[in-house]
C-alpha cells in the first residue's frame, strides 16, 4: 500500500478517500484529543487507511447534552456518504462500497464510545419504552430525540448492521468531567439539570435493556484509570462499580455471539501517537512515550477485530 494518507475537508469533518477502499470507518476520539484527531490519532488512522478503510474522522465537540452529539454524528453519515461517492467518482475511484450501510463501522475512543452506544439504542424499535423503564423523568429526553429527527425528516435513525468497536470507553457523565477538587460544580449542574444527559447510570441501564450490541468490541487496557480495565475485578467494591470496561465485558457477555474483547498493555491514551521512523510517539504532555512500531499491537487488533466484526454482519 502506498497511497499516502490525506484528509480532506468536508462538511464538519476530515475524511481521507481510499482509491480502492473495503469498507469505511467513522472515527471519533475522547474530549480534547478527539477534537483534533487527524493530529492525535494519526497513527493509528494512518493504520486503518492502509488496511483499505476509508477514514471519516468526526471531530469531538464537548457538550453536555450528548443526545446531541450522536445524532449529529447521523446527519455527518448521511451527508458524507453523498458527498464522498461523488469525489471518488471524479478520481475515478469505486464507489459501490459507499452505497451499502453494512460496509460503514464505527470506531470510537474514551467518550467517543458513549455516542457511538447511544446510537446503537436508537436503532431498536423499543427506544422510548427502555428510556421510561430506566429514568422517571425520561420524557424530557424523548422530546429532544424526537425534535431532532423532526427537524430531520429524512434522516435514518438506525446503525443496524453496522458493526462498532469500542477502544477504552468511557460512559462520561458530569462527575467525570469536572475535577474532583470542583466536585461540587458536578453536583450543583445535577441538581439544577445543567449536568450530563444521559448520565452514566442512565446510559449503563439503557444499555442493558437493550436487545442489540451484538456486533460490537472492545479492546482496553490493563492500566487504564479512566474507563477500567478487566483488570477492576479483583479490586475494592467502588472501583469495580466505577469500572466502564469491567461492566461492559460482564454484560456482552451474556449476549447472542461470543464475547470480542482483548485487553492490552497500556493507559487510556494509548491509542494516541504520531509515526517518526520506526517509532510512534504519543502526543500526550503527561506522558511523552514513545514506542517502536513492532512493539504497539493496538493497530493490529483493531484491524482484526473489525474483520471479525464484518463477518457478523
Amino acid at each position: 500500500m502506498n497511497e499516502k494518507i490525506k484528509f480532506l475537508p468536508l462538511s464538519f469533518s476530515w475524511v481521507a478517500i481510499h482509491p480502492n477502499p473495503k469498507g469505511v470507518i467513522q472515527f471519533i476520539g475522547g474530549a480534547f484529543f478527539g477534537s483534533f484527531p487527524t493530529v492525535f490519532y494519526r497513527y493509528l488512522l494512518k493504520a486503518l487507511f492502509d488496511e483499505g478503510y476509508t477514514i471519516i474522522a468526526l471531530p469531538f465537540r464537548f457538550t453536555f447534552r450528548h443526545w446531541s452529539v450522536s445524532i449529529s454524528l447521523l446527519r455527518e453519515q448521511k451527508v458524507l456518504s453523498q458527498e464522498i461517492s461523488q469525489i471518488a467518482n471524479k478520481l475515478n475511484y469505486p464507489t459501490e462500497v459507499y452505497q451499502n450501510p453494512e460496509n460503514y463501522f464505527w470506531v470510537g475512543h474514551s467518550l467517543g464510545c458513549k455516542y457511538i452506544a447511544l446510537l446503537e439504542l436508537l436503532s431498536g424499535d423499543r427506544w422510548r419504552d427502555i428510556l421510561r423503564r430506566c429514568n422517571s423523568n425520561a420524557d424530557s429526553q424523548i422530546r429532544q430525540i424526537e425534535q431532532s429527527f423532526m427537524d430531520n425528516p429524512n434522516l435514518k435513525r438506525s446503525i443496524k448492521d453496522q458493526p462498532s468497536l469500542l477502544i477504552a470507553p468511557d460512559i462520561s457523565d458530569t462527575q467525570s468531567a469536572i475535577p474532583r477538587p470542583l466536585a461540587f460544580i458536578a453536583r450543583f449542574l445535577d441538581s439544577n439539570n445543567l449536568g450530563v444527559i444521559p448520565t452514566r447510570e442512565q446510559t449503563l441501564c439503557y444499555i442493558s435493556k437493550s436487545p442489540l450490541f451484538n456486533l460490537t468490541g472492545i479492546i482496553s487496557f490493563d492500566r487504564d484509570t479512566i474507563a477500567g480495565s478487566e483488570q477492576d475485578r479483583f479490586k475494592d467494591e467502588e472501583q469495580r462499580i466505577n469500572s466502564d470496561v469491567l461492566w461492559l465485558i460482564e454484560y456482552l457477555k451474556q449476549g447472542n455471539l461470543p464475547l470480542l474483547h482483548q485487553e492490552l498493555s497500556g493507559k487510556h491514551l494509548a491509542p494516541l501517537g504520531i509515526q517518526v521512523g520506526n517509532y510512534v510517539i504519543e502526543l500526550n504532555p503527561l506522558t511523552k512515550f514513545i514506542q517502536r512500531i513492532q512493539n504497539r499491537p493496538l493497530e493490529r487488533v483493531v484491524i482484526q477485530f473489525l474483520d471479525k466484526l464484518s463477518m457478523r454482519v
